[in-house]
Parts: structure tokens; sequence; C-alpha cells
């Protein structure tokens, strides 16, 4: 009986040492690195475009079926200049698109325009690391710049196009939350598709 005592002990012994050894080799090969913080995947919708068309309007362009044209009487504090404003609402990724149209012509000279619309965009100097100043082309008269801003400012991408004569047309791209590039980059960069098409189908009313 003393035997089979010790005979037991023994194997209850080696099998904690095993056991222990086994829990040392792990803990000294895992990683002991903090782990980056992880984001939700997001299933993004097929990109199908509808025509903004509505009578009375100097502009028309095509805008994904996924968000909502609402029309702006102000922007942030600001009283819209006229009727053309509206908003590109994405009820699906808390964004938004401000879209402000002017004339040109008489206070709305074309040099102070452009010269606003660069000025709009180095306010959020502060908080980018970077701004790109992308020259685009859509179609007859459409020319501009879209200003891609890098870091955690309010908007990291805005525009203005226009034919130089009349027309002058501006957005800006924000989301409803805390900037924060790492989690809202990958929708940011579906919705700037979505800014590159509206560029591109842009067409104005003479």
């Amino acid at each position: 009986m003393k035997q089979l005592h010790l005979r037991a002990s023994y194997f209850v012994l080696r099998t904690f040492n095993i056991i222990s050894l086994l829990i040392v080799f792990v803990a000294c090969n895992s990683d002991p690195r903090p782990r980056p913080k992880g984001y939700f995947n997001i299933d993004f919708p097929e990109k199908k475009y509808v025509l903004f068309d509505e009578p009375g309007y100097p502009y028309t362009f095509e805008y994904p079926v996924y968000s909502k044209v609402l029309k702006d009487s102000t922007f942030f504090e600001a009283k819209a200049e006229n009727p053309y404003w509206v908003n590109l609402d994405f009820p699906d990724f808390a964004g938004r698109m401000h879209i402000s149209y002017k004339t040109i012509g008489g206070t709305n000279k074309f040099d102070v325009l452009v010269q606003d619309a660069f000025k709009m965009t180095s306010k959020h100097s502060l908080k980018a690391t970077s701004i790109d100043e992308i020259p685009v082309k859509g179609g007859a008269g459409v020319n501009g710049f879209i200003f891609d801003v890098g870091g955690n400012a309010a908007t990291g991408k805005q525009f203005f196009v226009t034919d130089s004569a009349r027309h002058f047309l501006r957005g800006a791209l924000y989301f409803d939350a805390t900037p924060n590039y790492d989690s809202i980059k990958p929708v940011e960069q579906f919705l700037y598709k979505d800014m590159q098409h509206l560029i591109e189908t842009l067409k104005w009313r003479n």
C-alpha cells in the first residue's frame, strides 16, 4: 500500500511539473506587446447613383442612392446666401456633405471666392498632419481642387469647382463623430469616391 501511495504521489508531482513547464513555455513565447484597437467591419453598399435635377437649381449632379439631398437654409452658424445650398446626408455612416453655391459677380469676385476656399481649408491646419491640393476636372466648365486633409481634422475631404465666369460650388464632408482618422478612414475613402463622382457628373445650367 505504501509503495502504491508513493507511485501516486510521484505521478501527481510529475504531472504538475509538466503543466508548469507548459505554462512557462506558452508565457515566454507569447507576444507581450499591446494589441492595437480594432474597429467594426463595415459592409458597404453597392455604388449606384441617381440624378439630382431640381427645377430652378443652377446645377445638376449624380449622387448615391444611399444618401439624401436636403435643402440647407444655414451653414453651421451662417445663413445660406441663396436657396441653392444643399446637404448630401449619409444616414448609415453619420456623414454629411455640405454643398454651397455662389454666383460669380458683384461682391462675389472670382479671385476672392477662390482665396476664401483655400483659407477655409487652411483653418484645419492646427489638427491636420498634411493638406494636399489635388486639381480636378469634370465636364465642360467644371474645374477646381479637392483638398485632402490628413490627421484628425473636422473634415478630411473638401473641394471647390467653378467655370471661372458665373458658377462657384464648394463641398465639404463631415462626420457626426469625434474626429479620429483611423476609425473613419474606411468610410471617408468610400464616400470620397462619391465626391469624385459628383464632380465628374456636375453640369451647370446657364
